[in-house]
């Protein structure tokens, strides 16, 4: 699979998310099943995950049924995020661990600097 540019990218994701100890697993096509549904979905800290990879420079190219399913998710507070590189669903992962350390109310802002920091 890893032979076209969006199967690099989903092989490299999946990488990325086994380095992590996430769970995930990718959803198979085959007709019977909803349209639209992300290629990997999965699970990272209690924080369900949609990924949607695309080919590099693709990252705009989402089908309606895609962005409808993107959009459900997030509307059920879920994470769901479209990728054509794997620096991209880092930044994803840097942005739910933030989430989590300000959602805990034990993070101090440094607005000066934009950086935040885990009290102890």
């Amino acid at each position: 699979m890893a032979s076209t540019p969006e199967g690099k990218v989903k092989e490299a994701c999946k990488r990325y998310l086994k380095g992590l100890g996430a769970w995930y697993f990718m959803p198979v096509s085959n007709g019977m099943g909803q349209v639209g549904i992300p290629d990997i979905i999965g699970c990272y800290k209690g924080r369900f995950l949609a990924i949607e990879t695309k080919a590099p420079g693709k990252r705009g190219n989402t089908t309606p049924n895609q962005e409808r399913v993107i959009e459900a998710i997030q509307k059920a507070d879920g994470w769901a995020i479209v990728v054509d590189n794997v620096d991209q669903l880092h930044e994803f992962i840097v942005a739910i661990n933030m989430y989590d350390i300000l959602e805990n109310g034990n993070a101090q802002i440094d607005t000066q600097k934009t950086r935040v920091s885990k009290s102890i």
